[in-house]
């Protein structure tokens, strides 16, 4: 998936990414029939050096995940029914979650003997808000449904079904690849920058990104079809 999201990134033809589950559900998460000779019997009979290969293990899963964040395209996320474990990591590192009435979501780790590691610790907390919350999800393993997960903020809409909550998707995936390139991929920057930062830096740093950026053609075009009452998606916008 690395690799993958690599790709988009630099693919000028992708403006916005799409990502959904094809099964009966979105993800049961771990597969621990998979992972259980890994983690039940490491290779090796030394505990620092055990360690350190499962350290590097854990910080390429990490990178899987981090990859749909690091994506400089816009990434929605359309999600039915499960959304376990892993699931949770990769849909906090999306910039846009949808998801269906038949939607649940689930921190399952502590019921298998671990800590999320991977993402959702991490992510989680800055995507909903609330600590109490977070730390409920967490540390229980319960699952929260989709009216839950609306109002506490994990997802902006749910929608009846799956073919309806695709064409949403693909409504606002529309959208967003209307618009000009240079400014939906610079406001992604600019978001994940100031998540991590405080109001003054994040200011600063938009301050220095938006003094080369304003001096884009994509300004004036967008401008001159706002005053011609022109779609966007009439706009030649350059690939970038």
């Amino acid at each position: 998936m690395v690799d993958c999201f690599h790709q988009i990134s630099e693919d000028q033809d992708c403006r916005v990414v799409v990502v959904s589950g094809a099964g009966r559900v979105f993800t049961s998460g771990l597969d621990l029939m998979d992972m259980a000779p890994i983690l039940m019997q490491p290779e090796g009979d030394d505990v620092g050096r055990i360690a350190w290969d499962l350290r590097k293990l854990i910080s390429r899963f990490q990178e899987t995940f981090t990859a749909l964040e690091k994506c400089t395209k816009p990434v929605i996320v359309a999600i039915h029914g499960a959304c376990v474990g892993g699931g949770v990591d990769l849909v906090t590192a999306c910039d846009v979650r949808l998801c269906t009435q038949d939607a649940w979501f689930q921190v399952k780790e502590v019921d298998i003997g671990l800590a999320a590691d991977v993402g959702t610790l991490q992510r989680l907390p800055k995507v909903i808000g609330s600590r109490s919350l977070v730390n409920e999800l967490a540390l229980t393993a319960r699952k929260m449904f989709s009216d839950e997960a609306c109002s506490s903020g994990l997802v902006s809409r749910v929608f009846p079904d799956k073919d309806a909550m695709m064409a949403a998707a693909l409504e606002m995936a529309g959208q967003m690849a209307a618009r000009s390139p240079v400014a939906v991929q610079g406001t992604k920057v600019n978001l994940l920058y100031s998540r991590d930062h405080s109001v003054a830096e994040g200011l600063d740093y938009m301050a220095s990104w938006n003094m080369s950026m304003l001096q884009t053609q994509d300004l004036m075009k967008s401008a001159q079809a706002g005053l011609e009452k022109k779609d966007l998606k009439e706009v030649p916008f350059s690939k970038l």
